[in-house]
């Protein structure tokens, strides 16, 4: 039963820095830094040899035709309150042209791994330090994703697991509460200490002015954070793997007027795809704008991901998307509108029938 003003016996500090971790996993002296781990560097990267060279396909779209131009025009306008549909019906189509853009898309999937010292309650866990060698860290076997899929696992590390003492709580599995400093007992709110409220007895405290610890219910100690009160610690090294899906994309300019950045929202028509565990810039295609930029793609993602991740695969793609400019006339005056992507999505900043308050898209 609680006492108000009965101290509880010393116990371990409620709130001690983290508990330090030994360190000392032999065969792994060299991979461990400053303590938390580190990213351990790759095995070495076999560049790939380049393939045999093969004509270039005649890689094209016709633009759209009037017909199509005109029903996407209006899905566009029917799109919009506050846009009359008069142009977009009857303007008269004057000229179409193209302007297909290509898209090189390049993806490297990669794998990381970082070592970690870790500490958990220790709860009757097999220990294995010591009974055979430590593998090394890329020779433990991790189940991976499906390719270019990113995920994180942590993954203990064979024959690392031992058992140490809590420094926490000195091996009691208790620390002191730190609302009550140990002593089981809080001064009550309710009086302010006095012990009573108008002259009369405070009935939360039965007078005491001092009330039992709601966070420990009057105990003076609570149960461990660290070692959840098992008074032992199981210490071991935890392997970090990260799969990371990296990539980047390049789109010709080709001056039609209309922004790459609404090129990111559409579909194009696959041309070329190769996906391998590392692939070969692109070669012998027409345009040598893409070239230059999946020469320096490929380069600068195996040089900037083999030196701490392992590259598992990587895939570069091609895209056509077709982008055609439609000059139209409407009342004397000529407007342009574009139709892009294989949505055939529309895009214009000067529609002639809009409301001056609406902001032109």
């Amino acid at each position: 039963m609680f006492n108000p003003g009965q101290a509880a016996p010393f116990l371990a500090p409620s709130n001690p820095a983290a508990p330090p971790v030994s360190g000392n996993f032999p065969g792994y002296e060299g991979f461990l830094g400053g303590g938390e781990g580190g990213f351990i560097p790759s095995p070495p990267l076999v560049l790939p040899t380049p393939p045999p060279g093969t004509a270039p396909p005649e890689w094209n779209l016709t633009c759209v035709c009037e017909e199509e131009a005109r029903q996407a025009f209006l899905q566009y306008v029917s799109e919009h309150c506050c846009y009359g549909s008069g142009p977009a019906e009857n303007g008269v189509i004057t000229s179409r042209e193209p302007f297909n853009t290509f898209r090189y898309s390049l993806q490297t999937f990669t794998e990381s791994r970082k070592l970690e010292p870790k500490i958990e309650p220790y709860q009757g866990q097999p220990l294995d330090a010591g009974s055979q060698p430590v593998p090394p860290p890329w020779a433990i076997w991790v189940q991976a994703p499906p390719n270019f899929t990113e995920l994180e696992k942590d993954v203990p590390v064979p024959f690392t697991s031992s058992i140490k003492d809590c420094v926490t709580c000195k091996k009691t599995g208790k620390c002191k509460c730190s609302a009550c400093s140990g002593k089981g007992n809080q001064p009550c709110s309710d009086c302010r200490s006095t012990g009573s409220k108008a002259g009369v007895q405070c009935d939360k405290c039965n007078g005491s002015g001092r009330k039992c610890c709601s966070s420990c219910s009057g105990k003076g100690f609570k149960v461990c954070a660290t070692c959840k009160g098992e008074k032992r610690l199981l210490e071991y090294l935890s392997l970090k793997v990260k799969w990371i899906n990296d990539q980047e994309e390049f789109v010709t300019e080709k001056w039609s007027g209309l922004t790459k950045v609404k090129l990111r929202d559409v579909t194009g028509k696959k041309l070329f795809e190769d996906t391998q565990c590392l692939v070969y810039p692109v070669q012998n295609f027409p345009d040598v704008e893409l070239c230059q930029a999946s020469q320096k793609m490929v380069t600068e993602h195996q040089n900037k991901h083999s030196q701490t991740e392992r590259i598992l695969q990587q895939k570069q793609t091609i895209e056509l998307i077709p982008v055609t400019k439609v000059t139209y006339q409407w009342e004397q005056k000529s407007y342009v509108f574009f139709v892009y992507g294989m949505e055939s999505k529309v895009a214009t900043d000067d529609y002639p029938d809009s409301c001056c308050l609406c902001t032109l898209i």
